[in-house]
């Protein structure tokens, strides 16, 4: 690593090669011949005289052989990235050199290359999400019985179960996987339209067969491997289409903050941890603290991520008319930044969720030192079947829950709201009736088993039967 310059953080630590891969130089400028070797061969299939079979194999030969060199010192003669490959291609195919790029505009391999580059993007990211579903569809299901507090307002509330819980994270994946399936659904070639979209320079090869033309669009989409292409572009395809996906990655962003947060909260309760490594510091000064590091770093790289989205939405609105060029270095930034931001999220999201620490003793503590207020309800039910008036009782049960639990906090005393109730002669309840209904904490947990086991066969299992062949892959498996 060179150390007297900047580092991308998101590259040096927190990504995988097979996303940077996909941003690289290498495969940004291959794929640009792929372009030009897509725009050829299709013109020569519809009978350009200019392009020949010798003249495509040329290209196809030198696909990947590029003297970066070359191309840096032609760019800075001629201040033009696009120009200074083509020059440098020209150089490596003399019989093709005056056919590369034929028609075609900056754009061509710029648009073309951008939507290959994110069309490979979603496909890690989907592979990211899939694993982290089934991580935490295996924690829920292993989880579903234990209850635990619930909270709202961060205030204990009614008792859930940890598997419940664990499905509202669930949830919101599923949410985003199935936006990553709708946004590939967008994803389709600019293919190729000539300067501002009009197909201009093709009519002219072409003798004005539109229909030759039209046919140059499709089968350039094709050999880029596209099922379509869009109907009609000015010299970009729209930026529109980057802000969706852009808004679909901060999702996942959203999602994975969320969670983040709560595991921040319960590591603070020693209730639930992200896993520790063995020699694992947790701060340099207080040795004995577990520091919720990942999940800390999950939250700020989504804060990022989630913020990043508003850059494509003031590109797409500033693009005016056909085109305009200040969109080029921004987008040179955030469309890679974006990608290895949802990576490096979901890349810690399946790390922590792979190796999650439940400790039960805690969450009975916790679960015991609030019970009590928590079956006030159920006793106001039992009361008044029994034909006792429910507001009487109700108002004494509130006075003793105030002093209970004043005594809580002012005193650092017990929870002894039982011992207040079994001892008042106006509330017809005995010892042992309370203290059985503190055996059963899962009945106060409501149908949270039943609807975790219900959610993770009906919602969760299919989609993980549908992307199978992605379960127990990382990014660093994925042929890009």
């Amino acid at each position: 690593m060179n150390h007297d310059v900047y580092q991308e953080p998101l590259v040096s630590r927190y990504t995988d090669k097979a996303m940077q891969r996909i941003f690289s130089d290498d495969f940004k400028f291959r794929t640009w011949r792929r372009c030009w070797i897509a725009l050829a061969e299709a013109q020569m299939e519809l009978g350009l005289e200019q392009v020949t079979p010798e003249m495509v194999e040329e290209l196809k030969a030198y696909q990947n052989f590029i003297d970066y060199e070359v191309v840096r010192k032609k760019e800075e003669e001629i201040r033009h990235d696009v120009m200074a490959h083509v020059y440098e291609y020209g150089l490596r195919c003399p019989t093709a050199k005056g056919i590369i790029h034929l028609g075609a505009t900056s754009q061509f391999v710029g648009c073309n290359t951008d939507l290959i580059q994110q069309r490979e993007a979603l496909k890690l990211i989907k592979v990211d999400l899939v694993n982290t579903i089934y991580n935490l569809a295996r924690f829920a299901e292993k989880y579903k019985n234990l209850v635990t507090l619930g909270f709202t307002h961060y205030q204990p509330a009614q008792p859930t179960t940890v598997g419940k819980r664990n499905t509202l994270y669930i949830n919101d994946l599923l949410f985003d996987i199935n936006q990553i399936e709708n946004v590939e659904g967008l994803v389709m070639a600019r293919g190729a339209k000539g300067t501002v979209g009009t197909q201009a320079s093709y009519l002219e090869l072409f003798d004005n067969d539109y229909e030759k033309v039209k046919e140059l669009d499709r089968l350039v989409s094709e050999k880029l491997g596209f099922e379509g292409y869009f109907p009609v572009t000015g010299q970009t395809y729209t930026r529109k289409l980057d802000t969706i996906i852009a808004k679909t990655l901060a999702g996942t962003g959203e999602s994975a903050h969320k969670f983040a947060v709560d595991l921040r909260l319960l590591s603070n309760l020693k209730m639930q941890e992200e896993p520790f490594a063995k020699g694992q510091t947790g701060s340099s000064a207080m040795a004995y603290k577990r520091n919720p590091m990942r999940s800390e770093r999950m939250t700020g790289l989504t804060e990022k991520l989630m913020n990043l989205s508003v850059d494509f939405a003031h590109i797409h609105a500033n693009q005016w008319f056909e085109r305009t060029l200040d969109d080029s270095a921004i987008r040179r930034m955030d469309i890679p930044q974006i990608f290895l931001l949802a990576n490096a999220v979901l890349k810690l999201y399946q790390n922590i969720t792979d190796g999650m620490v439940v400790y039960p003793a805690q969450i009975r503590r916790h679960l015991k030192q609030e019970l009590p207020f928590m079956a006030t309800e159920t006793i106001l039910m039992d009361l008044s079947k029994k034909g006792h008036d429910r507001q009487e009782m109700h108002e004494i049960i509130k006075i003793h829950s105030v002093a209970a639990g004043k005594a809580v906090k002012e005193k650092g005393k017990p929870n002894d709201l039982f011992e207040r109730l079994a001892a008042d002669p106006a509330i017809p309840v005995s010892r042992k009736y309370l203290d059985e209904l503190l055996k059963n904490p899962e009945r106060f947990a409501g149908a949270a088993a039943q609807q975790t086991e219900e959610f993770l066969q009906e919602n969760v299992q299919p989609v993980l039967d549908k992307y199978q062949d992605l379960i127990g892959k990382s990014d660093s498996t994925i042929n890009v």
